[in-house]
């Protein structure tokens, strides 16, 4: 089954919950992706290109999740067939992901190098076997 590429915004609460439960949910989940309206890989921008626009309004939202804390951003590789983007999203690389997300489906953490960080550079990247540190990055339960 192909893969594609997500980003999840996750606020700390769902950090520590993908290290307790072992996955990202329930479902639906709100994330971003290459979608229709982001663009046509090839046309318009480059699919690299793509996937770091959506990338960057996850960390947009995660801003808006962290509470206080860190931000984090969670990239996946999730069944496409899992991913929907709807009509009717005012971000463009909106999409949903009707199941929940495994552990062994995420690949990589981007987490705020200090807390109230916004912009891009301040995240630092995380192998999803960094779990730990990221857990104990963002804090709380």
């Amino acid at each position: 089954m192909p893969l594609t590429r997500v980003y999840l915004a996750l606020a700390p609460a769902a950090v520590h919950d993908l290290a307790s439960a072992g996955e990202v949910g329930p479902a639906p989940l709100r994330a971003h992706g290459v979608t229709p309206a982001l663009g046509t890989p090839g046309l318009v921008t480059d699919e690299e290109e793509l996937e770091h626009l959506a990338w960057v309004a996850a960390t947009e939202e995660a801003s808006q999740v962290a509470g206080g804390s860190r931000r984090v951003v969670a990239s996946a590789d999730v069944d496409a067939s899992a991913v929907i983007a709807p009509d009717t999203s005012d971000v463009p690389s909106r999409v949903e992901v009707t199941v929940p997300v495994p552990r062994t489906r995420v690949v990589s953490f981007h987490v705020d190098e200090t807390p109230g960080d916004s912009g891009t550079a301040d995240l630092l990247w995380f192998d999803v076997t960094e779990l730990a540190d990221v857990r104990a990055l963002v804090g709380g339960a």
